[in-house]
């Protein structure tokens, strides 16, 4: 019953989230029995989640289901769509990787977070993780970031099973605009320490040095960028970072 109540109160934080809620109709159904194939450990063993995203599943809402497993993995753990997995009609499916367990039914922020979850604790902790970060989200989009550091913080401070490195970014950014620069740098390093590959974080790491002026570094962490996908030149958020740190050490150079 205190587990029940606990995954009530957090549910009702996801209602006044952006959570849709067709996620939520179910989440309190019993305990969705994790898979185990051998000695096969989530926590240890998994390395990828692929979710079928094809017509049957889509309309079940897997694409809710990609969103918060993308939300919740582990900086190790990769999400991806995949196409159908001949389970029609029993979605959402997915497959963890590389076991090839296919899990059916996986249609609210519960059933979802206890794939990846070991524990009630770590769950409700994890979801209201989430939560807090999406709330933070919204906040960072009005321009309150003074708001969403705070929640930022808290999201962090509860050591969900993963998504820790989106928060450390987020939170990076938020600084950032209340030029909170260290902090900023802080924080966009702890990103990039978590997940060394999350581009984003390199990212926020290079507007930190930049805002801060030192723009060697800044250039360095920007070619990161470009070393882990090629193809960011070609974005127009990024062609505009690559200009405007040109244009200030076209400027220094010039003194």
């Amino acid at each position: 019953m205190e587990l029940e109540g606990a995954l009530t109160s957090t549910v009702a934080c996801f209602h006044q989230s952006t959570v849709p809620r067709s996620l939520l109709a179910t989440a309190l159904l019993p305990p969705l029995k994790r898979p185990s194939v051998g000695a096969f450990s989530l926590r240890s063993e998994l390395k990828e989640v692929r979710v079928c995203t094809h017509r049957t599943c889509r309309k079940q809402g897997s694409f809710q289901t990609l969103e918060t497993l993308s939300g919740l993995a582990p900086a190790d753990v990769s999400v991806k769509t995949c196409g159908c997995l001949g389970r029609c009609g029993s979605g959402p499916n997915l497959v963890l990787l590389p076991e090839g367990v296919i899990v059916s039914h996986i249609g609210t922020v519960a059933r979802t977070a206890r794939i990846l979850c070991d524990s009630d604790e770590l769950l409700l902790k994890s979801l209201e993780a989430l939560s807090l970060r999406k709330t933070a989200s919204s906040e960072l989009d009005r321009g309150n970031y003074s708001d969403a550091v705070p929640l930022l913080t808290q999201a962090i401070n509860l050591n969900p099973v993963g998504g820790v490195h989106f928060m450390f970014k987020d939170r990076s950014i938020a600084k950032l605009g209340m030029s909170d620069y260290d902090g900023a740098l802080e924080d966009a390093r702890e990103a990039t320490k978590l997940a060394p590959r999350y581009i984003e974080g390199y990212i926020s790491e290079g507007d930190a040095l930049l805002a801060m002026g030192k723009l060697e570094e800044a250039e360095k962490s920007y070619s990161i960028c470009l070393e882990l996908d090629p193809t960011i030149r070609r974005s127009k958020s990024f062609k505009a970072r690559v200009e405007k740190l040109q244009e200030k050490l076209a400027a220094a150079n010039s003194v």
